[in-house]
């Protein structure tokens, strides 16, 4: 298989680490084109105008559930021409009491070219079987819905 990287990297501005008292925010490179600012949640001292840990898996899943979704749709001749998802990372606490992010729920609605209709049972069963397919939900626990709209 293959090797997937990212840089990240971190400075502290503050005269001294302390808890607290330090900036989290961070850099993320992909593929030394594309950088993001990357954050603590906010709350947890990050800034809400940064991308955080948390909301960077719900889109690694969202993302990984409609390329999945695609190439199926793609084998099965289906016409999709639209895909949208509004994901949303649940945090809490886990049977072991740690912190974690509980639940990630998918919400994605697919449009067709026009003339081409899809049963509501068709539809839920290719996304179920985009999720049994998809790399990111079989690298994590069984806490991912998806909610087809």
């Amino acid at each position: 298989m293959s090797d997937l990287d990212i840089d990240l990297s971190w400075h502290r501005t503050e005269p001294e680490l302390t808890a607290g008292g330090y900036s989290t925010a961070h850099q993320i490179r992909y593929h030394e084109r594309v950088e993001l600012v990357a954050d603590a949640a906010p709350d947890y001292g990050g800034s809400a105008g940064n991308v955080n840990p948390e909301q960077a898996l719900a889109a690694a899943l969202s993302s990984c559930h409609m390329l999945t979704f695609l190439a199926l749709a793609a084998k099965t001749r289906w016409p999709v021409v639209s895909y949208r998802d509004h994901a949303v990372a649940h945090l809490g606490r886990n049977p072991k009491g740690k912190m974690s992010v509980t639940q990630i729920d998918l919400n994605p609605t697919v449009g067709f070219d026009p003339g081409f209709e899809v049963g509501a049972a068709e539809l839920a069963l290719m996304h179920d079987r985009a999720h049994r397919y998809c790399f990111i939900a079989n690298s994590l626990a069984d806490s991912i819905k998806v909610n087809v709209l």
